[in-house]
């Protein structure tokens, strides 16, 4: 049934256009190719590399939120465990200093995902990502960990009519959930965030935002002043188990541990068993100049709330400290063969189409310049949602498939993988969502042209007033539909 907000709702062309102008593609010419966030000088110095053999209680693969966590959790349960993390590049470098900061206490990327997915469940699990939530920013208070912690909540601003069907519905169901939702109409809306694109919304107050570079720094010297050793500079090549142990293998170096976690998400892993399971998708971000306050004024964007809208390809954007503007998403780009690299970090399309979205959204930003654009993988998996598993007889575990909401949820994937490797029965360790695995994905070149044949599909389903084609209505039908 359509929500009563309809009916108060005329058509409009449809928003964002696919191509930039030359005007717009002009701003990003003097942005640097480097996430913003890593662009600080509060940038840690580089960690040694693993030089030589050494061993470990528990070896983590991986200095992301992932991995970080995971050691930092270990530590403070058991304070004499020896605990050493080894990392590729540097920590924080790849999906963990390249995303949004939206922090959010869902650990199922969101509660419609995790309603359609889980069910029996929901009610559990909305509580324990609220749990999630609330240890976290502790951790941050405990450690004194500034990383720009601001619980401003968000708001989801729906831009076609279609979008603002059953939006009264959803905030029926939501609620009865004891979800944290109010649905506003277009004026409401528009006195918190007032572009001329919004027609209805969604809003929150427990999403935080947080910066997400200083927040993996934070972690990072949490963890070392527990006594955790962190190499970086140091890919892990090789994983065996020698029956006892497991030995991580790195160009100059090795670990024999009793336990290993692997947290490498987006990155090919060293477990035959997950590949099918994850694939990397690349998104785009753009950042803006700070903003004077009075052209800030002109925007109408109130209490620093994040923002986002309700297309199948959808953006996400918030204010940062200083008030530039960070606009992502839309684009969502796979590329053959789960490829991965620095070449994929760079897409001037992207980043041109991006920047002319933005000022459609806020006509009030015409002529501003861009400071950084960047790109990064996120490790996606069928239902949107972390998965677990254990190998070598329960020495080692695993965590992946976080698709993009991984900056609060990974410190719950990393008590799980906690879990899992103790051998602990938890109620974390009980639910479905941790028993179960999505489903795999096809082997290539089907899974090139499934993939492709699903953004495509979505882009049409933005641009025809919501209607989603057969194939669409296909994946919706054996639970592999994108819910958002």
């Amino acid at each position: 049934m359509a929500s009563p907000l309809s009916s108060t709702v005329s058509e409009i062309p449809v928003p964002y256009s696919r191509e930039a102008r030359a005007s717009t593609t002009a701003l990003l010419s003097d942005a640097v190719h480097v996430p913003f966030w890593l662009d600080h000088p509060l940038r840690p110095e580089a960690r040694v590399a693993l030089t030589a053999a050494t061993t470990a209680d528990l070896a983590i693969v991986g200095a992301g939120f992932s991995g970080l966590w995971t050691a930092l959790l270990a530590k403070e349960a058991d304070p004499g465990l020896d605990v050493v993390v080894l990392e590729g590049a540097r920590v924080g470098w790849a999906a963990s200093g390249r995303n949004g900061g939206f922090c959010s206490p869902s650990i199922t990327h969101g509660f419609a995902n995790g309603l359609s997915r889980f069910p029996n469940e929901i009610d559990t699990l909305e509580r324990l990502g609220h749990e999630n939530l609330t240890g976290l920013e502790q951790t941050l208070i405990r450690y004194s960990i500034d990383a720009e912690f601001e619980q401003v909540g968000d708001i989801a601003i729906a831009t076609e009519t279609y979008q603002v069907e059953g939006l009264a519905e959803y905030g029926r169901v939501a609620q009865g959930h004891g979800v944290d939702v109010r649905v506003l109409d277009r004026d409401q809306t528009r006195q918190i965030v007032d572009t001329p694109l919004a027609l209805g919304g969604l809003a929150t107050t427990d999403v935080a935002l947080v910066h997400p570079a200083k927040l993996a720094w934070g972690l990072r010297d949490a963890a070392l002043a527990l006594g955790v050793r962190i190499f970086e500079q140091s890919p892990v090549t090789g994983m065996r188990d020698d029956g006892a142990a497991m030995v991580l293998t790195t160009a100059q170096g090795s670990v024999r541990a009793g336990r290993v976690a692997l947290a490498t998400n987006a990155f090919p892993p060293l477990l035959a068993r997950i590949r099918n399971y994850v694939v990397p998708v690349y998104d785009y971000v753009v950042v803006t100049e700070p903003l004077p306050a009075d052209r800030f004024a002109e925007l109408g964007w109130s209490g620093r709330v994040g923002v986002s809208d309700m297309g199948n390809q959808f953006h996400y954007s918030r204010l940062t400290a200083d008030n530039r503007i960070l606009w992502g998403g839309y684009d969502a780009v796979y590329h053959r063969n789960n490829g991965v690299g620095a070449r994929y970090d760079t897409d001037p399309a992207s980043f041109a189409r991006l920047a002319e979205h933005l000022i459609e959204f806020f006509p009030a930003l015409e002529g501003i310049r861009f400071t950084h654009a960047w790109g990064g993988a996120i490790d996606t998996c069928s239902r949107y949602s972390p998965f677990w598993g254990t190998a070598n007889m329960g020495k080692v575990a695993y965590v992946a498939g976080y698709t993009g909401l991984g900056v609060g949820a990974s410190r719950f994937g990393a008590q799980v993988m906690l879990d899992l490797l103790f051998g602990r029965d938890t109620e974390l360790t009980r639910l479905d969502l941790v028993r179960s695995k999505p489903l795999p994905f096809p082997p290539e070149p089907a899974r090139s042209l499934g993939i492709n044949l699903t953004r495509w599909s979505l882009d049409q389903a933005d641009r025809s007033g919501g209607r989603r084609n057969l194939w669409l209505r296909s994946l919706d039908r054996f639970g592999l539909g994108f819910d958002s």
